[in-house]
This record gives structure tokens, C-alpha cells and sequence, in this order.
């Protein structure tokens, strides 16, 4: 949507994803990303001041969440800023700064990962390349040029 504020966050997760179902039973994955800038000065590295962003995922999508990632995972999460305010116990008026989360993953500058492919809940398998196809690209030389030929088209 237009006029929305992106932003792409990378950090640590502080605890494991909490999920929850809404009384009309839609998931809900709430969790915390601890984001510290770093910077060398005279040699020595030095933190920053750490950024805590709340953050939420819903539907299927928090039930990936809570399921793949855990606290102390370093993650890329990119979504939309949301303001919301509420009134906290003593009546005091509060504002709360949150990402609703559009896409996140594991950041691979320091680990691994193994990415496995969910089903469909719409009844219908996920597109997949056949293992024939697979094998038959995997067997493929590049050609001479250095590359395969995709036509004169701009491809978008």
C-alpha cells in the first residue's frame, strides 16, 4: 500500500517465537528482534545502542515462524511499521512502535540453513521442478559463450 514505512531489520531473536490463535482461531506469532549497530573506532569494535522491535506474523505464515526459528537466531525480517496506541494499567496513555512482518529468514552470513517446502492448505501441492528436470540441468554444460540462451527479450 502507498504511504506505508518498509524497513528491513536484521538481528537477533531474543526469545522463541510465541504463537497464539485469535478467538476466531487465525494464528499469531509474536516475537522480539534485537538489532545492535557495531562500529570500529581506534581498532576495537564497539556496540551501539541495541534496537528491540516487537514483531508479528499471522496466519500460516506464524505457524512457519514458530516452527522454524528460536531464540538467539540472526534473522532478515522486512515488513511494515505499525503504530498503535493503548492505555497501559495505570491510565496512562502509550504509543507502541511494531513490524508486521511480510518476510523473514535465517541470515546466512554465520550459519547454514535447510529450507524444506510446506504444503499447500488450499488443497493443491506446491509448483516443484520434476527430478528429471533437475538431473537434466545438473548433466547441462554452459554453453561456449559463457551463458544459456534466453532469447533477444528483455525478461521484464
Amino acid at each position: 500500500m502507498a504511504g506505508e514505512t518498509v524497513i528491513t531489520v536484521v538481528g537477533n531473536l531474543t526469545a522463541d517465537p510465541e504463537l497464539r490463535y485469535t478467538q476466531n482461531g487465525l494464528p499469531v506469532a509474536n516475537f522480539t528482534i534485537a538489532s545492535t549497530p557495531r562500529s570500529l573506532k581506534d581498532g576495537e569494535w564497539k556496540d551501539g545502542d541495541a534496537l528491540f522491535l516487537r514483531a508479528s506474523v499471522w496466519r500460516e505464515f506464524a505457524e512457519h515462524v514458530a516452527g522454524s526459528m528460536a531464540k538467539g537466531m540472526r534473522v532478515i525480517a522486512q515488513g511494515r511499521l505499525r503504530q498503535r496506541s493503548y492505555q497501559d494499567r495505570d491510565g496512562n496513555q502509550r504509543t507502541a512502535i511494531e513490524l508486521e512482518v511480510d518476510e523473514i529468514g535465517p541470515s546466512l552470513r554465520y550459519a547454514t540453513a535447510q529450507v524444506t517446502r510446506s504444503a499447500r492448505t488450499d488443497g493443491q501441492a506446491p509448483a516443484a521442478t520434476a527430478p528429471a528436470q533437475e538431473q537434466q540441468w545438473a548433466d547441462s554444460e554452459p554453453p561456449a559463450d559463457g551463458g544459456w540462451a534466453y532469447g533477444d527479450d528483455t525478461p521484464f
